[in-house]
């Protein structure tokens, strides 16, 4: 079995504040892109685990990992598997790539052991990985909020824009973003804002994570200017980072911006 994990970027990022668990309280809109991981499965005698592609740093059980045994837990039945994980999500970028990964082994493991397992059930496993994982369940626009596991549906269709995203060799954890960020209530309604024209969002829709990375990074700021200056709608670090979009009218060229990383051109879900 063959599954296409995709990536998603964020779209504005507020950190409202700090919570007494200390994690953070956000809210953000979480936007699907055609850009993939491929996770493929076989029957094995005993699981296992191999990946290829960009290097993932290691750092303990991977989450394609911690599903399986997490939906094995409860469903004794599933059988042993090998997983193949070829990665193209950059990692460490704010694209959710390991994320979407483990929501697709999780969805895979439904079908291929006939759990039947609802979308909500299939949420509640995945909220259990990681904030976002839930998220890649459905893989519609989201209004997230929480710790960015609480989800409202709205409306948002950028397939008509040509999306643009660039990665420099930058890897950002999540902790040394936050340790960045001064939670403060939003200024604005996320909700409402992306209601206006894209060439508007720029005015009003924020990443809270940008501030500080950008002192850090100068290269990350750098991008963003560039995207702008080749015509870019509304650009904006995505999640935590290092990865920056651009949202365009018509394609572009961007060869210059392969200087400051490396340019990928998914296309919209």
């Amino acid at each position: 079995m063959i599954s296409f994990a995709n990536a998603k970027i964020n779209i504005g990022l507020f950190v409202s504040r700090r919570r007494e668990d200390g994690y953070h309280d956000i809210e953000t809109i979480f936007y699907p892109v055609k850009m993939y991981d491929v996770v493929e499965m076989h029957a094995a005698d005993s699981y296992s685990f191999e990946t290829y592609g960009i290097h993932i740093p290691e750092r303990g059980d991977n989450l394609c990992t911690k599903a399986y045994h997490l939906l094995k837990s409860d469903f004794p039945q599933i059988e042993p598997v090998a997983i193949k994980l070829l990665k193209n999500i950059p990692v460490g970028a704010g694209l959710g790539g390991g994320s979407s990964d483990a929501a697709f082994v999780l969805k895979a493991l439904s079908e291929w052991n006939k759990l039947n397992l609802k979308a909500e059930e299939l949420q509640k496993y995945a909220a259990k990985l990681g904030a976002d994982c839930a998220f890649f369940v459905e893989n519609k626009p989201v209004f997230a909020t929480g710790i960015g596991d609480e989800f409202s549906e709205i409306s948002l269709d950028l397939s008509t824009y040509w999306i643009v995203i660039v990665k420099p060799d930058i890897h950002i954890s999540t902790a040394e973003a936050y340790s960045q960020v001064i939670p403060a209530a939003p200024e604005v309604d996320l909700c409402r804002a992306i209601k206006l024209p894209i060439q508007e969002w720029k005015y009003y829709i924020k990443n809270d994570f940008e501030f500080g990375i950008f002192d850090k990074y100068p290269v990350i700021q750098e991008i963003k200017h560039k995207l702008y200056e080749k015509g870019a709608l509304y650009a904006s670090m995505s999640g935590s980072g290092s990865a920056v979009y651009g949202i365009f009218e018509e394609e572009v060229n961007l060869d210059e911006l392969e200087a400051l990383g490396k340019v990928f051109h998914p296309v919209e879900l």
